[in-house]
């Protein structure tokens, strides 16, 4: 249900749990991102349209610091993208970069044996957290895991079966909705539907959000010859 401000309620409780890392950091924004089957795969919160411009990048290709970061289970630093980032993800690198992003950090969100998601910060400068800055930033990421949990849990308890997606302004439901669709035009499996999306978002040098709103919109139909 919007507040009063039309946004979603609790949102501004979100949105704070990015921006005390901007706070609190040299860093220029922040994002707090699920990325699990718990929770599915979304942007919780941004301070800005860039900051979810970043994760919108790794969730449409599937790789990047924060994937690392959960995977691993540690801190990723990059304070140079272009030095540290090109190697082990160069699409993504070139992408962001292309954005004006210059150096990128992702600290995972753990609960115990349960992984949550992902915290990115970033630069528009080359730059370097100090050790105590890492550290900190670390305690800020599980202090956000919980919130991001209970938040998670309490929506549950109180029957809104849809807080992963509906109550989100960065929801990726539309993609999940769009490779519905395109499943039905080909006859395909639902991981090549979404392969097909995400194909046609790269050749389009545009976002599988976009995409799926034009499939949704009918704009694009895949199983019409001149799409495929």
């Amino acid at each position: 249900m919007p507040g009063e401000d039309g946004r979603p309620a609790g949102a501004g409780a979100a949105e704070e749990m990015a921006r005390r890392f901007v706070r609190s950091f040299p860093v220029a924004g922040a994002a707090v991102s699920t990325l699990s089957d718990l929770l599915g795969v979304q942007t919780v919160a941004a301070t800005d349209r860039l900051a979810a411009r970043v994760d919108e990048i790794q969730f449409d290709l599937g790789e990047g610091p924060c994937w690392e970061a959960v995977r691993s289970r540690r801190p990723v630093l990059l304070p140079d993208l272009r030095r540290d980032g090109s190697g082990a993800w160069p699409v993504f690198a070139e992408a962001v970069w292309s954005e004006g992003i210059r150096a990128l950090f992702a600290f995972p969100l753990l609960v115990g044996p349960l992984e949550i998601g992902a915290v990115d910060l970033y630069s528009r400068r080359p730059l370097t957290l100090e050790e105590g800055q890492a550290q900190k930033a670390a305690d800020f990421a599980d202090a956000t895991a919980r919130q991001v949990l209970q938040a998670a849990l309490q929506a549950a308890s109180a029957g809104n079966d849809d807080y992963a997606e509906d109550d989100q302004p960065y929801s990726r439901k539309i993609i999940h909705q769009a490779t519905g669709m395109v499943l039905a035009q080909l006859g395909i499996s639902a991981d090549d539907a979404r392969l097909v999306i995400q194909a046609h978002a790269f050749a389009s040098d545009r976002s599988m959000m976009e995409v799926a709103r034009d499939v949704l919109d009918r704009r694009i139909d895949f199983s019409a010859p001149e799409t495929r």
